[in-house]
C-alpha cells in the first residue's frame, strides 16, 4: 500500500470508504469534513492506495496541544491485511513530525471490536467524558 495526502480528486472515493465503512453521520457531511482537513494548515487526510484505488484513509490534526485522529477507515474487502496498522503508524509519523507528543482519538462506545484494535496498538481508554454543543 501507498499513503499519500489526500488531494480534491480523491473526494468521491474518500467518502465513499466512510461511508461503507460506517463512519459517517447525517449532521456531518463528509465531503466538507474532507475539504476543511485539506484546505487547513493544522490538519490533513492521509490515503492509502492499492494500485489507484483508495482502500484506507485517516483524517489528521494537531490542535496545538494534541494530535487527533478521525475517519480511520480500511476497505471492508482489505480487513484483516494490516492495514489499518501501517494507516496509524502514518498517521504518528504526520504528527510527531510537527511535533505532537500525544495522540488521541474518539471511538463510538458501541464499537467495541474498534476499541480492541486500538489497544492492541497501545492505545489506552482515559478516563475523559467529552462534551459537546451544536453550533
Amino acid at each position: 500500500m501507498q499513503i499519500r495526502s489526500a488531494e480534491p480528486a480523491d473526494r468521491d472515493a474518500v467518502t465513499a470508504l466512510w461511508q461503507a465503512a460506517g463512519l459517517t453521520r447525517p449532521w456531518n457531511d463528509p465531503s466538507e469534513d474532507l475539504e476543511r482537513a485539506l484546505a487547513g494548515l493544522t490538519s490533513t487526510v492521509l490515503v492509502g492506495l492499492d494500485d489507484a484505488t483508495v482502500v484506507a484513509t485517516a483524517m489528521l490534526g494537531d490542535d496545538g496541544h494534541r494530535g487527533w485522529v478521525y475517519y480511520l477507515a480500511v476497505a471492508a474487502d482489505q480487513l484483516g491485511r494490516g492495514l489499518g496498522r501501517e494507516m496509524m503508524a502514518a498517521a504518528e509519523d504526520w504528527l510527531r513530525a510537527r511535533g505532537v507528543v500525544k495522540v488521541q482519538l474518539m471511538v463510538r462506545d458501541t464499537n467495541e471490536a474498534v476499541v480492541g484494535f486500538y489497544e492492541a496498538l497501545g492505545y489506552e481508554l482515559t478516563p475523559v467524558t467529552v462534551l459537546g454543543r451544536w453550533l
